[in-house]
């Protein structure tokens, strides 16, 4: 029972002092480590004096229990593993959701990032080396097989895009419903020359894509449809304003990727003498941290981060709990904000 919370005896690090174990905490507090073991575990056989005394000998001796120990001890990890991008700011607000959700339901969760040479997979295989018991991807290749690999292994759930692989459940914004906003407050303003600037494979950008076809069609605006290939961050955005003012002329408006690429392409367009939104309004997506800065102002799309991540996490654990289920699809809301970042055309 003990040995479930005691820290392995292991060598502390040259000139760290040794690490606090469950016995030590016994002898400070003058009990039996059985009776450690209880009051650590917050099970009944200790008076109320008794426990006060372990806790605050464990306090000063700075003890944490061994959750690798406790882990084998139950015959499950209780983590949840999530993969993200560190680059993309609203990946940050999603993953500060995940963890008070995730405590809620008594998990722990445990991150891996992609990165220049460490890909999807070799970040995945992190997480399935540690035990993780169910896997929250903010980041999935839609055209690779590693989610359906995953799916048979171990419960899955894909956030930011749908889900085709039976048994995997997605959790993703209403894509077509941020972009239909987006593009009817351009054209509310006057736009008429609204560009696309494509995320490329980032989660959302294929619906976001369509759904400005669609938004640009509905307001009879289908000649003006132009999408440029690009990607969900800064450099995309600096890209793409590179393009344009290459051009004769300038459209009225974009449509960017996602934040990052509307920050990038305002930043390259005010570089070549562009007033935005005086010349150029620019609507990003993500409503992410940056877009609230005073200098950047941003309209944008803004997604749920709070609400994705609690359907995230309930959905893996009811996974846990009834691996049976049928794949589930969670459209969160979106909304568009309006900054000022956009204006009527000149």
């Amino acid at each position: 029972m003990d040995e479930a919370l005691e820290p392995q005896q292991q060598e502390a690090p040259q000139g760290a002092p040794p690490r606090a174990t469950m016995a030590d905490v016994a002898k400070r507090a003058g009990v039996s480590r059985t009776l450690v073991s209880l009051v650590l575990r917050d099970r009944p056989g200790a008076g109320a004096a008794t426990r006060e005394r372990v806790l605050k000998a464990a306090e000063e001796l700075g003890y944490r229990p061994d959750s690798a120990a406790q882990m084998l001890a139950r015959g499950r990890s209780r983590t949840l593993g999530v993969l993200m991008n560190l680059e993309q700011p609203f990946h940050a607000e999603v993953v500060k959701a995940i963890y008070p959700a995730a405590g809620q339901l008594g998990y722990d969760v445990l991150l891996s990032a992609v990165a220049p040479g460490r890909d999807e997979h070799m970040a995945t295989g992190a997480l399935l080396g540690h035990r993780c018991e169910a896997l929250v991807l903010l980041v999935s290749d839609p055209e690779s097989h590693a989610t359906e690999r995953l799916g048979g292994t171990v419960p899955t759930v894909v956030v930011g895009r749908k889900a085709t692989t039976p048994g995997v459940d997605s959790v993703h914004t209403a894509e077509a419903k941020g972009v239909r906003q987006a593009v009817d407050h351009l054209v509310d303003l006057g736009h008429r020359r609204i560009v696309h600037i494509d995320g490329g494979k980032g989660p959302g950008s294929a619906d976001r894509r369509t759904a400005y076809r669609a938004a640009m069609r509905r307001h009879r605006l289908a000649d003006e449809i132009r999408v440029i290939p690009g990607a969900q961050d800064e450099d995309a955005g600096i890209a793409a304003g590179m393009l344009l003012l290459s051009e004769d002329s300038l459209p009225t408006a974009v449509l960017a990727a996602n934040d990052r690429c509307a920050i990038g392409l305002m930043h390259a367009l005010r570089s070549g003498g562009v007033d935005v939104p005086g010349e150029v309004s620019i609507v990003g997506y993500d409503d992410s941290n940056l877009s609230h800065l005073s200098h950047i102002n941003l309209t944008t799309v803004r997604q749920d981060a709070t609400g994705i991540a609690e359907h995230a996490v309930r959905h893996a654990v009811e996974r846990l709990e009834n691996g049976a289920l049928p794949g589930r699809e969670t459209v969160c809301d979106a909304k568009l904000v309006v900054r000022a970042s956009t204006a009527q055309p000149r």
